[in-house]
């Protein structure tokens, strides 16, 4: 457990097994490690591909600043191990490390899981209640069950992309939120298997998809079209649900202006000097503000144009009408608010020209809170250590480097 200054962890004494890549897996080990559980990240020898995905220094090597952003972020408080689990000698070494752990996560096609020795059967075998989280593209039974895909996919998949952008253009976001989602339920899910674990003794299997949480979370959309058969096409940044909702030009800037309900609306329209439109009856409910949402948009832009992004947010925080700034990714890390916060915490790297802000655990406990108490790992920092207290020797631990083992 942990004291309210974050020492230990509600997670303390819970071992993870993070054979994870890219960001589903590695986040999910990544938030259980923030809340106090010893995870471990086994990689390939010479690197996992992640490792270097979006280089900080590009051309540089391991431990040299070539290690990518995406990596610094998905690997905090992670010990590192290096390890070819596609071996005889690897493979022992992999039950001996599950016959420790806790929970194993993955997110590695059946095959390759199988292959590996990290099918809940060979699992189980080592390990009788180890909990194995896994991560799938499309899950697993139904035809498209050995695809490959990521977050784009997905994205794609559900209708996401189709309605964001313009109807000549399909644009998936930026944010890869698919897998951040995917990544967070799944840790959601192993928590609540480590609860029943404890109740009842018994481990079981946690199973992740990205194509299941993109269907979560667009699932409303895809609800009003199988009802209403409204077959919607996209609109740019405007709601077709509400309005105004839609990003408008500033004197120096871009905001965004979301009036959702009739409240709010009731306060745009007096904030624009336009009460007479709330006897309109195209902008009598929501759905009819985004049937006409253009029009609205249009007196949004008009104001906003007269105004700097500071004059237009003051205005619109006064008449308390949601709305924000359209930042660049500088002006994200310069926010006030998000510097005051303290949500990004700096933390050094080898090789790097300075300390990388690495957001904490997005979810705050007051008693016990995820904490961020060491960067991403080195390429097998850890590899002797972690060996060593699994029984090893030091010559067998020369051995398997001699074998290209770890």
């Amino acid at each position: 457990m942990t004291d309210a200054n974050g020492k230990g962890g509600i997670l303390s004494g819970i071992r993870v097994l993070d054979f994870g890549r890219y960001i589903a897996g590695p986040y999910c080990a990544a938030l259980l490690g923030d809340l106090g559980a010893e995870v471990i990240r086994i990689e390939k020898r010479d690197g996992s591909e992640d490792r270097f995905v979006q280089p900080i220094v590009p051309d540089a090597g391991a431990g040299e600043g070539g290690e990518g952003a995406m990596f610094l972020q998905m690997n905090r408080n992670k010990r590192g191990l290096t390890l070819d689990p596609m071996t005889e000698t690897g493979r022992g070494i992999v039950k001996r490390l599950v016959a420790t752990a806790d929970v194993v996560v993955a997110n590695l096609p059946p095959s390759t899981l199988t292959a590996m020795g990290l099918d809940y059967e060979s699992l189980v075998a080592s390990k009788p209640d180890i909990i194995l989280t896994t991560v799938s593209a499309f899950g697993h039974g139904g035809p498209y069950s050995e695809r490959t895909g990521f977050d784009g996919v997905a994205q794609s998949m559900v209708g996401a992309a189709y309605l964001t952008g313009t109807p000549d253009e399909p644009v998936k976001s930026y944010a890869p939120w698919v897998d951040f989602g995917t990544a967070s339920l799944t840790a959601f899910g192993t928590m609540a298997a480590l609860m029943e674990r404890a109740r009842t003794g018994r481990g079981q299997i946690v199973e992740g998809g990205l194509l299941s949480t993109a269907l979560a979370y667009f699932n409303f959309h895809l609800i009003e079209q199988e009802l209403r058969q409204t077959n919607r096409v996209a609109i740019g940044n405007r709601s077709p649900y509400a309005g105004p909702a839609d990003i408008v030009r500033t004197k120096d800037g871009w905001i965004l202006v979301q009036a959702i309900g009739a409240p709010l609306f009731k306060r745009w329209a007096r904030l624009m000097g336009e009460d007479h439109w709330l006897s309109d009856p195209r902008f009598k409910d929501d759905l009819a503000r985004g049937d006409n949402g253009a029009a609205l948009s249009e007196r949004t832009s008009q104001w906003a144009a007269t105004r700097t992004t500071e004059e237009a947010l003051a205005e619109l925080e006064k008449a308390r009408i949601p709305a924000g700034a359209v930042n660049t990714p500088q002006q994200a890390l310069d926010d006030p608010h998000i510097e005051a916060m303290g949500y990004l915490h700096p933390m050094a790297f080898p090789g790097l020209p300075g300390p990388a802000p690495i957001m904490e655990t997005p979810v705050r406990l007051s008693q016990t809170p995820g904490t961020l108490r060491s960067r991403a790992p080195l390429l097998g920092e850890h590899t002797d250590e972690i060996l060593t207290s699994l029984g090893y020797s030091t010559a067998e631990i020369a051995a398997f480097r001699a074998e290209d083992v770890v």
